[in-house]
């Protein structure tokens, strides 16, 4: 099941380890009815056919019964831009580094703070087993290891 905007409210400020969800610095502006908004640590300009790997602003800490989904946001998908990579485990923690790619027309700029993708957080049922992977607790921008 995806998580609703206030049943991830409701997640909000509790420690991960009980079960919340914490987004620092979290922007109520980012808020959707059933995702929130990712936005990216620095200004970026993507040349068509480039790929650049961007971290989030968002530090991201998820419990053990929650994964989340990446989507490209509509108005920037719509200019080309792809992300890949899109899948967040239960117990992650840390920045996540996006791979987007302009297959547009024209070449793309990001500034820091734009909202560039969609967070969808689901339930991860019977969820016993947490990330704990080599790129946990990630800060800004980590390329592949």
């Amino acid at each position: 099941m995806i998580l609703s905007s206030r049943s991830l409210r409701q997640r909000l400020g509790v420690p991960a380890g009980n079960g919340g969800v914490v987004l620092e610095p979290y922007g109520s502006e980012c808020q959707q009815p059933a995702s929130y908004d990712l936005r990216a640590s620095e200004e970026y300009s993507l040349e068509r056919g480039m790929m650049t790997l961007v971290a989030t602003m968002e530090w991201v800490e998820l419990p053990g019964d929650l994964a989340a989904t990446l989507r490209c946001r509509s108005s920037y998908a719509r200019r080309g831009l792809l992300i890949s990579g899109g899948f967040v485990d239960p117990g992650f923690r840390g920045h996540l580094t996006l791979c987007l790619v302009n297959m547009g027309p024209e070449p793309v700029s990001i500034k820091a703070g734009d909202r560039i993708v969609q967070m969808i957080f689901s339930e991860v049922s019977a969820g016993d087993e947490i990330y704990n992977g080599r790129y946990q607790d990630s800060n800004g921008v980590v390329p592949a290891r």
